[in-house]
């Protein structure tokens, strides 16, 4: 790996930087896995740009403050990095050798080099007998004392694509003497640590920490709350005098995620690294598309572009977004109905309910903005939408109905009619902003009855959305409902937007649209389906003779 203006044709380094991190990466981060599992790593052209580029240096500034403090993120140009890249190109990877180099490399400016001055891995507790020697008025660095590091994406699953490598990383080479390697954590000498967090373990957030690796910050919403965690952590990095850096795929620009907000800042102390092939191509012409792919994986010798286009092209048919974002590296809306409103429409068949049918609900709950709905579902497979009241309103409430917000107090009586009125077997509620809500009908009806039932968890929605998908479009399901124009309306605006492992979660096909009546209506389906398995659907007669 040459330096400066001989670093290769791809591209020429002409600005001070922390040389002496990547090839610290190159000698102590081994290949994680696979044919080459073991052997020296030597970065990509393009993960080489990047770290360079995250680790350059102001010019002329000096390594102390003039309170005698050692200067930390303000040493380095950019105070945070963005990295877009399509998927297979090893962002993952890439991402756990800057997550090692943060807790055990040289990664803190320590002042200029009159030139033959060695750093020493020796001289930081690695035993490998490394050493890198500096050119006059190159940056020198130094490790951290106490690491505290974090890595955030959005599931276990997600946060794997970096944790994983870095686990192997550690014990295929000589950090292995360093770091203790534990499945949601990495110990790093005796006080430094390596933590990850995801959407279920937002809890870990707040702690003081130098680096924050936010893996796929495209998927940061403010609906699963990542938004709001992924902020917190980077305060929580700046307070330290630390720094932080985002990967990701290309985003939804109608999801207004954390990646977004980086990509169109005005600041110019965030580096940022998108590949993208001139928009004149189109991604749906094959042609066009193998030129994107040229463009966007130019430089990661690994990938086998013909399989990129086959993954690429099975993935056009029933999501062009979706493909476009994965493997053409462009931020575009998705346009993947959920389910199709023809379908919806044609399991319309209206009846009449009597009191005291045995029933399940679904509750999914605003406050200003979205709408309140109550979904009901009979033992048979029959969805409709309850009325409450003497005038007979739906359970859907429209907050600008109401002068901008949800009557609570309303939406408790209606709650309370249908449970008198029909033998409730189970409510499914989704718990955000209704939890003191929520917690009033378990104390009233009780906790088998009422269930908090959280939508932000992927894996368990994603499913329940497919169940409820798949006995609409089957011929011979017995689902069938009352034809809600509310509902229907809310269906044709629910859009599936994809996530890793082939799942996704829904979001609007506008920021205008509303789906809410969608979210109880799944809820309802999924709350039928574990009663019929609890055995439940059928009411008990028990029968006492006595004295």
């Amino acid at each position: 790996m040459a330096k400066g203006p001989d670093a290769g044709p791809e591209f020429v380094v002409d600005f001070p930087t922390l040389w002496v991190v990547p090839y610290w990466i190159e000698e102590h981060c081994p290949v994680p896995d696979g044919f080459r599992a073991g052997q020296r790593m030597e970065l990509y052209p393009w993960q080489l740009w990047c770290t360079v580029n995250h680790y350059r240096i102001k010019p002329g500034v000096e390594p102390y403050r003039a309170d005698g403090e050692r200067r930390l993120a303000t040493a380095f140009q950019h105070r945070r990095s963005q990295v877009v890249a399509p998927q297979k190109t090893g962002k993952g990877p890439w991402s756990a050798t800057i997550v090692l180099a943060e807790a055990a490399g040289p990664v803190v400016f320590d002042g200029w080099a009159r030139g033959g001055e060695r750093y020493r891995c020796s001289d930081h507790g690695c035993g490998c007998g490394w050493w890198y020697q500096y050119e006059p008025s190159e940056p020198m660095g130094v490790p951290w004392p106490t690491p505290l590091i974090q890595l955030m994406a959005t599931s276990e699953s997600q946060v794997d694509n970096v944790y994983r490598p870095l686990q192997q990383m550690v014990k295929r080479g000589p950090l292995r003497e360093q770091m203790r390697v534990g499945e949601e954590f990495t110990r790093v000498g005796e006080d430094g640590k390596i933590e990850t967090v995801t959407s279920s373990a937002l809890s870990r957030l707040g702690n003081p920490i130098i680096f924050a690796m936010q893996d796929e910050s495209g998927l940061y919403t403010a609906a699963n709350k990542l938004r709001k965690a992924g902020e917190t952590q980077r305060r929580g990095a700046a307070g330290m005098g630390g720094r932080s850096m985002e990967t990701t795929n290309g985003w939804d620009p109608s999801e207004n995620s954390v990646a977004q907000t980086t990509s169109e800042s005005k600041a110019r102390d965030i580096f940022r690294y998108h590949p993208q092939a001139p928009k004149t191509l189109s991604y749906a012409n094959k042609r066009d598309r193998r030129k994107i792919h040229a463009v966007v994986y130019a430089g990661s010798s690994h990938v086998d572009l013909d399989a990129i286009e086959a993954e690429a092209a099975e993935i056009m048919e029933k999501d062009p977004a979706q493909a476009e974002r994965f493997f053409g590296n462009r931020c575009v809306s998705g346009s993947a109905a959920w389910l199709d409103p023809a379908k919806w429409a044609a399991k319309a068949d209206p009846r009449r309910i009597r009191p005291f049918t045995r029933i399940v609900l679904g509750f999914d709950g605003s406050d200003v903005d979205d709408w309140t709905a109550l979904r009901a579902e009979t033992m048979d497979g029959y969805q409709f939408t309850p009325v409450y009241g003497e005038n007979d309103e739906p359970t859907i409430w429209n907050p600008a109905d109401y002068g901008g917000q949800v009557p609570r107090a309303e939406v408790r009586a209606a709650l309370g009619q249908l449970m008198a009125r029909y033998d409730v077997v189970r409510l499914y509620a989704d718990p955000p902003y209704w939890e003191t809500e929520i917690d009033e009908w378990v104390d009233l009806y009780g906790e088998e009855r009422v269930i908090r039932w959280h939508t932000r968890r992927i894996v368990q929605m994603h499913a329940a959305c497919e169940r409820l998908k798949t006995d609409v479009v089957k011929k011979d399901s017995t689902f069938s409902h009352d034809g809600c124009p509310i509902t229907a309306d809310h269906i044709a605006n629910t859009r599936a937007a994809a996530r890793p492992m082939d799942r996704y979660v829904l979001r609007k096909a506008s920021p205008a649209q509303k789906i809410d009546a969608t979210i109880p209506s799944i809820l309802a389906h999924e709350a039928l389906g574990d009663v019929i398995a609890a055995g439940l659907a059928e009411k008990r007669e028990s029968y006492y003779y006595g004295a």
